[in-house]
């Protein structure tokens, strides 16, 4: 069995060796293309190169690695290929360790410059100005709906949506004792403690709720406060050393919250897209049915529409629509050249390759 076990022991050895050659073979590739992309001002990441990529690769592996597996392994490759080409700069909505900072990591992956942003527009303003190359911010959560924030900048700013990340949520209690018997004050992003409200009430009906601008924020809140709690990741448990007193908190085990990547490019048509819109139409009877009834007519399956009041005209709404389909697509061009005849007003946020939800 000793034998055995050192032949395959060997064996592995071969292989990785074999893939460290091939792993810096492809990174003097990744080099050669960086400065092929500097001659001619291309863009360094390229998501619809790494989604078609990724597609080919799950297409052609027999396992056992699963498909998320492979994906996990060549967002890291793909990472550092970029890294070596030329360092790409991401704005997040912050600090460190909140949700849309795992997402920022869990798309471009661990060898990217990532900088933490206080606000929704902060981010976007760092990457209009050009001190980042892209930026991460939440837009809905599958329990709590749209993030209001991230709605009211997509109609102003002249950014495009490039890319979705899709983030499996679950909270943790952290705090610095670790006991629950001496809490009285929780403290967490508003949407946070609603996912987390029936559990809350349940165990801590005693303590005061304290909303702050995000999980990672709360989770510093209470660094000095044996008092307080925070709701939050256990990735902010690690990165300021608290205690994870409950996991697993929040109320529903389904739990998925949607991030854009928003950018200054525009993306070329991949085969399988979604684009982003929003418009707004006459304040009369049917204007809504009229506006939406060219993508009905060509079989355009819209996956989500949001009415978003418009500050200066009560009741009345702007509406962000995603459906399948990419812009330059002959059935979705034609739908988005109709609409403008029964719309307002109707603004293009992006066409960019399908997140996966599952992920």
């Amino acid at each position: 069995m000793a034998d055995r076990l050192e032949q395959l022991r060997a064996r592995i050895l071969t292989l990785d060796e074999e893939i460290v050659r091939l792993l810096n073979e492809r990174a003097g590739l990744s080099i050669q293309i960086g400065a092929f992309k500097r001659e001619r001002g291309c863009e360094v990441y390229d998501p619809c190169r790494e989604h078609e990529l990724c597609s080919h690769l799950e297409a052609i592996s027999k396992g056992p690695m699963s498909a998320a597996a492979l994906r996990q392994v060549y967002r890291e490759i793909l990472s550092i290929s970029r890294s070596l080409q030329r360092p790409v700069t991401v704005a997040y909505l912050g600090p460190e360790a909140s949700f849309t900072h795992l997402a920022a990591r869990s798309h471009f992956g661990g060898a990217q410059d990532l900088s933490a942003q206080p606000t929704v527009f902060d981010v976007c303003e760092e990457v209009e100005k050009g001190r980042a190359d892209f930026g991460v911010v939440p837009v809905e959560n599958s329990l709590e709906g749209s993030v209001k924030q991230t709605l009211d900048k997509l109609i102003s700013t002249p950014l495009n949506i490039v890319g979705d990340v899709y983030l499996p949520i679950s909270h943790c209690l952290l705090s610095v004792g670790g006991k629950m018997d001496l809490l009285k004050r929780v403290y967490s992003h508003p949407q946070a403690l609603a996912q987390c409200q029936r559990w809350l009430r349940n165990n801590l009906p005693h303590c005061e709720l304290c909303e702050e601008e995000s999980t990672a924020k709360a989770a510093r809140r209470v660094l000095d406060d044996k008092e307080a709690a925070a709701v939050g990741s256990k990735a902010a448990a690690l990165t300021y050393g608290l205690d994870i007193i409950a996991e697993g908190i929040e109320d529903h085990p389904v739990n998925v919250t949607r991030f854009l990547i928003l950018g200054r490019g525009i993306n070329r048509a991949t085969g399988k897209d979604k684009t982003s819109i929003l418009f707004s139409v006459r304040h009369e009877p049917g204007a809504l049915l009229h506006a939406l009834a060219p993508f009905s007519d060509r079989g355009i399956n819209l996956t989500k529409i949001v009415s978003h009041p418009v500050r200066e005209r009560i009741w009345e709404y702007l509406f962000f629509v995603d459906f399948i389909g990419h812009a330059d697509d002959e059935k979705v061009a034609a739908s988005l050249e109709q609409i403008q005849e029964a719309c307002t007003f109707v603004k293009l946020l992006g066409s960019y390759p399908v997140g996966d939800p599952e992920s």
